[in-house]
Formats: C-alpha cells, structure tokens, sequence
C-alpha cells in the first residue's frame, strides 16, 4: 500500500464518520424529540473526540509527507488533506469536544430565544460559542487575524480584507439602485391563504423541476432551512408561512442548488476530500443562481405562475407579469433570508462588519444588539422592531459560524459571472425555463462546476467554469438592468 492509498482508506472512513456525525444535525433540527438536546450534545462530543483524533493523527502527518500524486485528483485530495491537517492539528482536542458539545445546546437555546424575542436569555450561550470559537481562531492564525482564520474554513484562499473591497465597491452601486427602485412606484404583493399541504406540493414539484434527486434525499421543515449531507444522502429543509408562500417556495430551490451541487459530484470523488462543495462560497453560487438568475427570472415564473394556480386556485395577482413583478418584489424588510436580490448584500455585510468585530475583540455579546440595531437603522433608515428581526434572526451564531457570512455574498458574485456565461452558451434559456424546463441551466451547471466537487480552488473552479477570473460586475450589471426594467427606471 502507497502512502497516497493508505492516506484515501483513511480519509473515506473519516468523511463517513463525519456524514454520520452532520445527519445527527440534521436530526436535531427536523426529528429530534425537544427533550434529547442534552443527551444529543454528549453523542456530538464524543463523535467530535474520534473525528479530531482521526484528523490529528500524527500518522497521518507522516503519510502526507510521503505521498506521491500521480494525476491532478490526487493532487488535489492532498491539497484537501494537507489544509485540513495543519488546521486540525492547531486545535486543541478539548476545544473541538467543547464545542461539539456546545452547538447543539447553544442552537436551541436560540431556537426558544428567538421564539420569546428574549436576547438576554440567548446571551450566555453565545458568550460561550464566541469565548470558544475566539479561541480557535487564534489557535489556527498563530499570531494572525482570527477572522480570516475561521473564514478560510469557508472561503479558502481569501481574507476578509479582500472581501471588505469587493463589498466597497459592491456598496455605492447597490445602494444607488436601492434607492432608485423604492422611489419609484411599488408593484402589488402576492396575498392569500396558502396552507402548508399545498406548498409543499409545490415545493417538491419545484426540486423535481431542478433536478434534485428524491431517491437520494427528501424534503422536511425546519426553523432555518438547510441542506445536508453528500453524495447518495442529501437532505434539504423548508419552511413554511401560510400567507407567504415565496419563503417557502424559493427556500426550496436555494437549498435544492446546495444539493444539486452535493448530488452532482463526480461518483468516482465520493468520501473523498474533493468528493464535496468546494467552499461556501461556490456553494452559494449554486443555490442563488437557482433561486435567483433561474427561479425569480420572468420565464420561470410564467411556469411558476402556472402551477401556483393549478395549486391554490385564482391568485390575487392579474397576471403572469404581476406575478413576476410581486416575486421580485423590492420594499422594506428585515429578514436576510426573505429579502430582494437588490438588497440582500446589505445584509451580508452588515453581518460581516458585526462579525468580524466578534472575532477581533472589538465587539462584545452584551453589546452586539445595540451595534446591530444601531447598523441596520443605518444601512436601511428604518429601526428594527424586535430582536427575531434583529439580532435573533439568523441561526449561524448560535453554531459558532464565524466567517460563514461573506460567503454569501461571495455567492452572488460568482453566480452572476456563471450567469453571463451560461446566457451566452444556453441562448434559448428563456425558451426552456418558460415551460419550467431548467435543464439546460442545471446540465450545463453540472457539467461546468458540480461535478468536479473540489478538485480547484474557489476562484480557480469559477474561472474554468466561465472562462473569465470573477468579479462582482456581472452580477451588478445583471441586478441594474433587470431592476432598471421591471421598475421603469
């Protein structure tokens, strides 16, 4: 046995173990009894204590210093497995069982906080997620910036830096054209009755039509939606709200492009170290093409409009170009996951700034209510009306997901660069997405970014998959000129 096969055998038993350990997650937030959080939290822990010692194994460092890559695959699990290691190998085993065993706790303490609107009783746990996760940060940077050290378990190869100039000049564009659209007349909503039976039909219709495939994964509800796991076991969640059935419907595809690119990963790359998403960020530039370039998109949504009506009946809408016009919807809100295309960044990089702020020392549990609400009245010019629209809204804290947010974002800029790609290739993708035909989008997705799971780097699996290095100018150029039309600019 080589070192490189031994290092494979090891590697595919860790990631399965790892896949055990995330459907106990995703357990927690759609099946588990209420009462199982402290018994579920010791079963994490002691999981995370054979993860860890998997992924420190000081054998493990010796295989990686021999290992040989015949081919561009192998060179990249060890890319993976190298990262990984010296990672891992900064992080104390007793910090990583600390925080397997706080997650789970800490998430649904929120889940019951978020429900009161009650911060004060939230606070202690995350005061705890952030002492810990300060801790790890600091641990992998070695004298570095803690934030970009947690961000590169996200985003590898960037640094929040980077990512603060992309959002400076992302800012003065997008509050420009924020400003112009709510100045101009609003479009009617969508209103009604719509019961949960008859959005998740619609629903699984939808993943149906994206290509998400129902016998390796399923369809369930839960507090924040979310997709998990890999290869043959991909599962996704919703939620539903019965006189808003866009939260549901449009969570469904923005979790069905997270599973597509899971699903979509060359078979002969399963449990492997680029048998997976390559980083958040692409990730998302899967799940917001999805929802957004493809599911909000005028074609798409005469078929939407369609099977809406086949569903719930007469909609309060006149037509399809009403319909169009209500998902697209630009007005005031709160709510990150509910928002416009047009004002969705915002909301990214306020959490980053905050964030960001957490990680570095500068700002404190007990003050980052204030600093939320103080930022948002900024940034929005309206207040915030209770913490479940502030502060509680998002689940990622109460995980210890520092350095997720920017992805996000991230996420729109590469779908926007895979967006004028794939227009240019698919010139009949109007044609299709108007009989709620996707295929040719998701095909050609699959073929250019999915399928090679991690074998680049981030901005190196973009670039091979548009032919161009990304930046955020398609995707302004594309928000402008669609916003500019459906608001007569």
């Amino acid at each position: 046995m080589t070192a490189y096969t031994e290092l494979m055998a090891h590697a595919r038993q860790t990631e399965a173990l790892s896949q055990i350990a995330g459907r106990l997650g995703w357990d927690q937030q759609t099946m588990m009894p209420r009462g199982s959080n402290a018994q579920r939290s010791e079963e994490m822990a002691a999981l995370e204590d054979v993860l860890h010692a998997r992924r420190t194994d000081p054998h493990l460092g010796a295989l990686l210093a021999q290992a040989e890559a015949p081919d561009a695959v192998a060179e990249a699990n060890l890319r993976e497995l190298g990262r990984a290691y010296a990672r891992n190998t900064k992080i104390p085993a007793r910090l990583a069982s600390e925080l397997a065993r706080l997650t789970p706790l800490s998430q649904a303490a929120w889940e019951e906080a978020r429900l009161a609107g009650d911060v004060a009783a939230f606070l202690p746990w995350l005061k705890q997620m952030i002492a810990l996760r300060r801790e790890e940060g600091q641990a992998i940077a070695e004298g570095g910036d803690p934030y970009d050290a947690l961000m590169a378990d996200y985003e590898p190869e960037t640094d929040s830096d980077t990512v603060a100039a992309t959002f400076a000049r992302m800012r003065p564009r997008l509050v420009a054209l924020r400003e112009a659209v709510l100045g101009a007349d609003t479009p009617p909503a969508l209103t009604g009755h719509f019961p949960q039976v008859g959005q998740m039909r619609v629903s699984r219709r939808l993943a149906e039509h994206f290509g998400y495939d129902f016998t390796r994964g399923r369809i369930d509800l839960a507090v924040h939606p979310f997709s998990s796991g890999s290869g043959h076991d991909v599962r996704i969640t919703t939620r539903v709200a019965v006189e808003e059935p866009f939260n549901c419907l449009y969570s469904t595809i923005h979790e069905v492009g997270h599973a597509a690119y899971e699903q979509g990963v060359d078979a002969a790359h399963l449990l492997t170290p680029i048998g997976r998403g390559v980083s958040m960020g692409v990730h998302e530039s899967q799940s917001r093409i999805y929802e957004n370039q493809l599911g909000r998109s005028r074609a798409f949504t005469r078929w939407l409009h369609g099977a809406m009506v086949q569903e719930f009946g007469a909609l309060s809408v006149a037509d399809t170009d009403a319909f169009y016009a209500a998902v697209n919807r630009v007005n005031r809100g709160y709510i990150r996951t509910e928002s416009d295309e047009v004002q969705y960044n915002l909301h990214i990089m306020l959490r980053f700034d905050l964030e960001r702020a957490l990680m570095r020392g500068q700002l404190e549990a007990d003050d980052l209510e204030e600093a939320w609400n103080t930022r948002f009245e900024a940034d929005f010019g309206y207040k915030v009306d209770q913490p479940a629209h502030g502060v509680l809204q998002d689940v990622h804290w109460s995980v210890g997901l520092f350095g997720y947010f920017p992805t996000y974002a991230l996420g729109n800029v590469y779908a926007g660069c895979l967006y004028q790609a794939l227009r240019a290739d698919q010139p009949e993708l109007d044609a299709q997405l108007a009989q709620g035909d996707t295929s040719a989008a998701t095909i050609w997705l699959r073929d250019r970014v999915q399928r090679f799971g991690a074998l680049r780097a981030p901005r190196a699996t973009i670039a091979h998959a548009c032919g161009f290095e990304p930046d955020e100018g398609p995707l302004m150029d594309y928000l402008e000129a669609k916003f500019t039309e459906l608001y007569r600019l």
